[in-house]
């Protein structure tokens, strides 16, 4: 056994084996939709599809209900009309593959061994759960790749290629904005911090600490990011009209869903659904958020990778609407963290299972609620509850774990 884990952690062999993998079991979703009662495709990705549709007759995507992304999904999974139905999924998995190479690439940035990049990016790419995710047609391996794709560009000092692929991937998705604050604090700390001593005390000034942010580097990153969000909103907006808008990027500001899942918040969303404090409970909500990014943002933001990890976690942890799909987006960045934590083998599996063991006892009263019909609401908050104690215990002791990266030097490309 471990002469094959070691096999496979070979560079010839891991990306083609983890592709390969993922390709097997898009075919087996093929079978399984067509012979089971039970489906293998995500129902996202019928959703896609038909959003795909409406726009290959030239209508709106937003014509699909419950199509609440950006319409350039659904351009870009067209050729599930035009081609074959399975073109998205494999773009998908190709997508999350490639992920899985940014991390390898990551790592060895960050000084970290070819070997030990190829075990780590294992992690990644022999996972169950991407795997999965990926080949039921679910796009966040894309959002993924962009994140990281982004962070790969900063550590390479690629300020230009991080700028394009920032704002592409918060115009995809709205959460990798909370990386807006680490990166401005980044590239204002990298161009500044080498002079700081020598030209002022260590009470800087309020005017010193403005100015500081006054760069030729953070003044093109901003620029090049908000171009490309801008660009992108204003040509959708001009197709797609308030619509584009509302289902994109208000909808999830405003959502109010009383659905269980895992958020802490579910409960009371739930209970004040038809008072005229729902709403305003709903943005009250983001406050928690909030206050935690910009604590995290400014204490770590010296390791741009770490931050951006823990600013995903709290995100999602913290957030108002939180199902399994969302811990993919810091489960991608969890490898960038692995190499420089203290932890032994067996307290990082004593975490994992800890994790693991706050979803399992979420996922007995969902069970109960959702097939048996029981009325198990407030035992399903209360777990939810637990996984955020749990979830923040973690990150707690990843914190405490954790060697930083040593800042260095920024410089444009």
């Amino acid at each position: 056994m471990e002469r094959l884990i070691t096999k496979l952690t070979q560079k010839r062999v891991l990306f083609p084996v983890s592709f390969a993998v993922r390709l097997a079991l898009v075919l087996y979703g093929d079978y399984q939709d067509k012979t089971m009662v039970l489906k293998y495709t995500d129902i996202d990705y019928h959703v896609f599809t038909d959003a795909a549709r409406f726009i290959t007759v030239g209508q709106s995507p937003y014509n699909r209900s419950t199509y609440r992304y950006t319409p350039l999904v659904a351009w870009i999974l067209t050729p599930n009309i035009y081609l074959f139905m399975a073109f998205g999924k494999i773009l998908f998995i190709l997508c999350d593959v490639l992920s899985g190479l940014l991390i390898y690439k990551i790592l060895r940035l960050r000084g970290v061994s070819s070997e030990s990049s190829l075990g780590v990016s294992s992690l990644w790419l022999l996972n169950p759960l991407p795997m999965g995710v990926s080949s039921r047609g679910n796009a966040e391996s894309i959002l993924a790749a962009l994140v990281l794709g982004t962070l790969l560009c900063m550590e390479a000092r690629r300020l230009t290629c991080a700028a394009l692929l920032f704002g592409l991937s918060v115009h995809m998705k709205i959460y990798p904005v909370t990386y807006t604050l680490p990166i401005i604090l980044t590239l204002r700390t990298r161009d500044t911090a080498a002079n700081k001593h020598k030209t002022t005390s260590k009470w800087r000034s309020l005017t010193g600490f403005i100015t500081s942010f006054i760069n030729k580097e953070l003044f093109m990153f901003a620029s090049v990011s908000g171009g490309v969000f801008c660009i992108l909103t204003a040509l959708f907006y001009h197709m797609y009209g308030w619509e584009f808008l509302h289902e994109t990027y208000l909808y999830h500001l405003t959502r109010r869903d009383i659905r269980h899942n895992f958020s802490p918040y579910f409960y009371m969303i739930y209970l004040t659904a038809d008072t005229r404090w729902s709403h305003l409970l709903g943005l009250a909500a983001f406050l928690p958020q909030l206050l935690l990014l910009l604590i995290l943002s400014w204490v770590f933001h010296s390791d741009l990778a770490f931050c951006c990890f823990l600013n995903t976690a709290v995100f999602v942890s913290f957030n108002k609407v939180c199902t399994s799909q969302y811990f993919l987006w810091y489960l991608c960045l969890l490898p960038l963290v692995i190499p420089r934590l203290s932890l032994s083998v067996k307290q990082g599996l004593g975490l994992l299972l800890l994790w693991f063991s706050g979803q399992g006892v979420w996922l007995a009263p969902a069970y109960f609620l959702e097939f048996e019909g029981h009325n198990t609401f407030l035992w399903i908050w209360l777990a939810g509850l637990l996984f955020l104690v749990i979830n923040c215990f973690i990150l707690v002791q990843i914190i405490s774990h954790y060697k930083p990266q040593p800042p260095r030097t920024l410089k444009t490309d």
